[in-house]
């Protein structure tokens, strides 16, 4: 029972046990958020999957995470089965027919998909800190490195300008601490110790380029459906604090890059959060405020973000007071805890005066929900007791055969697969460190020529006065040597000078003896 302003979630309990009224999401609504809670194994991952197909199917783009790798179902058809075929004859699904979907694989470590990759400026100081959990001090260190970054034209896309970043900041710690304030050689040290862990957990593989184009997440099919894009994210869980900051992150870039667009038709990208708990536990509450604040503006830019959690205790009250659309799947009620989560998930809903809220989510069976979607002028519907639909696609993962073969069809194939390390800070800071070098290398070899000079002989002048400290090269003697007409004159003039002086000889020789 399809309908092109709404997508079809299945069919609400009449008080005779049986179904018949459809339960459906106005997609004009879509935008407003929602909720998709259960204990494991009540059907929350099969919810997720026929929203994500009817969503497809009305022309707009998804994006969810794969925790199990059940999601990638949607790549390939359904398989008749007999409990599918009984499920939509219950609910009413007319012309049920089995087909897959346009997906789009993504991982990112680049295992089980094309690789996601951001640059360290697009993350942020803020997102980075809480990734690494830095204490408040050396969050601020970080916000320095930014800041300097940005003031020396140097770019930090990976995580090796990040490093070599603050392997700078350290050696001029000095410096920066009389400008921005204290900057210690030990929270620098930290925060690089935080990274080398990071590092060690892949996320290297995530900062980089060639950096995810919003754009590629909101592709159509030829067929006009939506693309749905499916995150790889079995490894990811190992790491969730990698897992939330990077959503987180792909939240924000979304609300920076798409424009206002009010209220539209039909939303232009729904997000789904698998697994919410994980970007709200012990998350700081600046964070906390950074995920209201997105979800709460976000809506006006055609985007809906839907989470998906085990229970509904797990989200805040700031961000679960922005979600209209809620499937509740059922809850156990053993523990203190359990019993609280029960009453609260009842209390959230516009009450149906056919059942007990409360008693019936214990009472749900694999498969059922309580439905509560935004009807016209965006009021609440009341709480139904709901089948969901049978889906289309496959129930449970594909081969990792069939998986590759996506892979190779997909439409952004070739565009991220190898990574780009073009000239950035970490090239930059290592040429200014040899030039560095260098320049000190010939500071010490003037020093050196001028020591040199500085140890040599000193001579004195004549009069007392000291001589340049170089050796003054002696004046070229003149040649002894003469020509023969040199030599004839020199007699001539002796032999002159000798008559002469004999003549003045004896002249002064006879006055005086004639005087006598």
């Amino acid at each position: 029972m399809w309908q092109a302003e709404s997508i079809f979630l299945g069919a609400s309990r009449k008080p005779d046990d049986t179904y018949q009224r459809p339960e459906e999401l106005l997609l004009k609504y879509g935008n407003r958020h929602g909720l998709v809670t259960g204990a494991t194994g009540t059907g929350k991952t099969v919810t997720l999957q026929i929203l994500a197909e009817g969503i497809s199917e009305a022309g707009v783009p998804v994006f969810c995470a794969d925790i199990k790798g059940d999601v990638a179902g949607l790549a390939a058809k359904g398989e008749p089965k007999d409990f599918l075929t009984k499920r939509a004859e219950a609910v009413q699904l007319q012309n049920y027919e089995f087909t897959e979907f346009p997906v789009v694989f993504w991982d990112l470590f680049g295992e089980q998909g094309h690789p996601i990759r951001a640059t360290v400026s697009e993350m942020g100081p803020l997102l980075l800190s809480r990734l690494l959990n830095l204490t408040e001090a050396q969050e601020g260190i970080v916000n320095i490195a930014f800041r300097l970054a940005d003031e020396e034209g140097l770019l930090l896309l990976d995580m090796k300008d990040l490093q070599s970043m603050l392997a700078n900041m350290s050696e001029r710690a000095s410096e920066l601490s009389g400008r921005y304030g204290n900057v210690t050689k030990a929270s620098v040290g930290a925060i690089q110790r935080a990274l080398l862990v990071l590092e060690q957990q892949g996320g290297d593989h995530f900062f980089g380029e060639p950096a995810l184009r919003i754009a590629d997440l909101m592709r159509t099919s030829r067929d006009g459906r939506g693309a749905i894009n499916v995150l790889a994210a079995d490894r990811l869980m190992m790491n969730p604090r990698l897992y939330a900051t990077f959503l987180l992150w792909l939240m924000s870039e979304l609300f920076e890059e798409l424009p206002e667009i009010g209220d539209p038709d039909k939303p232009r990208l729904v997000f789904f959060f698998d697994e919410a708990h994980l970007l709200f536990s012990d998350a700081p509450k600046v964070l906390v405020e950074r995920v209201e604040q997105v979800v709460r503006l976000i809506r006006s830019k055609g985007v809906g973000v839907y989470f998906v959690t085990q229970n509904p205790l797990d989200v805040p009250e700031t961000v679960l007071a922005q979600l209209g659309n809620r499937v509740q799947h059922a809850l156990r009620a053993y523990t203190p805890r359990e019993q609280k989560a029960v009453k609260t998930a009842a209390e959230t809903f516009r009450p149906n005066p056919d059942f007990d809220c409360a008693v019936a989510i214990t009472q749900l069976g694999t498969g059922e929900a309580l439905v509560s979607t935004l009807e016209e002028k965006g009021v609440p519907s009341m709480v139904q007791r709901t089948l969901i639909r049978p889906p289309s696609s496959r129930l449970g993962p594909l081969t990792p055969e069939e998986r590759r073969a996506v892979i190779a069809q997909s439409p952004v194939a070739g565009q991220y697969d190898t990574a780009v390390d073009r000239e950035s800070a970490h090239e930059m800071l290592a040429k200014q460190a040899e030039a560095k070098m260098r320049a000190e290398e010939d500071q010490r070899r003037r020093e050196a020529e001028q020591k040199e000079v500085a140890q040599r002989p000193r001579w004195t002048l004549p009069d007392g006065a000291e001589a340049p400290r170089e050796r003054r090269q002696p004046a070229p003697r003149a040649s002894n040597r003469q020509s023969v007409a040199e030599a004839a004159m020199k007699s001539v003039v002796r032999s002159v000078g000798s008559s002469v002086g004999r003549a003045l000889v004896r002249g002064i020789l006879g006055s005086l003896k004639g005087g006598r």
